[in-house]
């Protein structure tokens, strides 16, 4: 089963006034949606736009995976461990919040910055925070978060290439720019997406993206509904 979920239903937040805009995809904040509140380990896929010397000051994490993907500017990156970093287009930055930690993100460059935001549940609660960055990351290699038992795979298409989606209990597209179609396998009608939309893929067997045009897309890979403890 496909579920297409298009930009312009994203929850909307942020403050306009200091250069923040945020289109959340799940039940956030005071947008509390009973229906929308995750896709398997999956609770927040948010695309956040920041100007020129906006950010969020230091805030509070605990037991959240939280993976980060720049799609322009750069994004500074602050936290509690003492981590300072610049996380630039085509890297991957994980924050594991694990016990608890706090950080500062910020667009210290002089140009707008957007980057796409995932936060994921892990399977085991507690423990000490971690942080990485995978500089550059390649086509075809996945992202592997085991702590929340899930794969991030990117997907860079030409126009007209096809990449076939991962067989899995739980598929989440997010479509970063371009145009795709999933179709193939089971799924009767092809479903459409740009950027901004996301589907829900649950029971992935044989799906295929087919890139309208020039695309990236970011594709989780996830099992069965997990047991949290």
């Amino acid at each position: 089963m496909i579920e297409v979920h298009g930009g312009d239903e994203r929850y909307r937040g942020g403050d306009a006034d200091v250069g923040i805009e945020s289109l959340h995809a799940f039940s956030f904040g005071p947008h509390y949606d009973p229906d929308n509140l995750r896709f398997g380990a999956l609770t927040a896929c948010n695309e956040e736009r920041l100007a020129a010397g906006a950010g969020f000051g230091e805030h509070p994490h605990q037991d959240t995976e939280i993976v980060t993907w720049v799609i322009e500017g750069t994004l500074t990156h602050r936290d509690s461990t003492g981590r300072a970093t610049v996380v630039r287009p085509g890297d991957v930055q994980r924050l594991s919040s694990a016990g608890g930690v706090r950080h500062v993100e910020r667009n210290d460059g002089p140009k707008p910055l957007r980057f796409v935001q995932m936060w994921l549940t892990p399977t085991v609660f507690g423990g000490q925070p971690e942080y990485e960055v995978v500089r550059g990351i390649a086509d075809g290699t996945p992202y592997a978060l085991p702590r929340a038992g899930a794969l991030l795979h990117v997907r860079r298409l030409a126009g007209g290439e096809r990449s076939a989606v991962p067989d899995a209990p739980r598929v989440y597209v997010h479509v970063v720019r371009g145009a795709v179609r999933l179709g193939g396998g089971e799924v009767p009608q092809d479903s459409r997406l740009t950027a901004g939309d996301a589907a829900r893929v649950t029971d992935a067997k044989g799906l295929e993206a087919l890139a309208e045009e020039d695309a990236e897309c970011l594709i989780w890979e996830m099992g069965a509904e997990p047991t949290y403890g």
